[in-house]
């Protein structure tokens, strides 16, 4: 694939390496990553009218409008012309989501890529149960503890990056694993109906493998 503006929408079950991938693009293949959850916090730490509504939504217990979360997005990509890979991570999480963006986009310019990681339910359990993360807040480097993963930390319990302890997260344990499959199963589903009626091009990658092996095939078969 020649190297045009793109950008990629990452698709994939919670612990499919949607992160792992996006960071190791960001580091060595020099792409941005454009996290909804850390543009969410940007906006409440600086006070933005988006950031007051969101930090409402969040504080009331509710779930942050559809149409937030896109003006959001679009409006960070309309403030960052010059970015040519873009990574969207987190986004769209709806097909209401996808619909709003998909007016937004001028597909002559951007040319969305749907990047798929595809893995078991077994496979997500498994890598999840033993998935370590940065109890440093402001860190959350994530690693695995699976054997071959390449994701080890070189300490025990101890963050490459920040030095901080690992902690598990309470969502890893198996009963709310599953549930959060089932939950993400449904909308991925709805996602891909909605992206394959609009013609989207979309790359599915075998998550199952090692991380380089991962990264690897995405440099074959989307960086070009």
């Amino acid at each position: 694939m020649s190297m045009q503006k793109r950008l990629l929408l990452f698709l994939g079950a919670p612990g499919s390496g949607k992160g792992t991938l996006a960071q190791r693009c960001v580091k060595d293949l020099s792409y941005d990553q454009l996290s909804t959850g850390n543009l969410c916090r940007e906006h409440i730490a600086h006070g933005t009218e988006i950031g007051k509504n969101i930090d409402l939504a969040l504080k009331s217990g509710k779930l942050i409008d559809d149409g937030l979360v896109t003006c959001m997005v679009t409006e960070w990509l309309a403030q960052n012309p010059a970015k040519i890979h873009i990574i969207l991570d987190g986004y769209p999480r709806t097909v209401i989501q996808a619909e709003a963006f998909d007016k937004f986009v001028d597909l002559q310019e951007h040319q969305p890529l749907i990047v798929r990681l595809k893995i078991s339910e077994q496979a997500v359990i498994d890598r999840l149960t033993l998935r370590m993360v940065c109890s440093e807040k402001g860190c959350q480097a994530v690693y695995s503890l699976v054997d071959g993963s390449g994701c080890q930390p070189e300490r025990e319990n101890v963050c490459d990056v920040c030095e901080s302890p690992l902690i598990k997260r309470a969502d890893d344990e198996i009963v709310a694993i599953k549930h959060r499959l089932k939950l993400y199963s449904t909308h991925e589903q709805q996602l891909l109906d909605f992206y394959n009626a609009q013609g989207y091009e979309i790359v599915d990658l075998d998550a199952v493998q090692p991380t380089e092996a991962i990264f690897c095939e995405f440099k074959q078969r989307v960086h070009g």
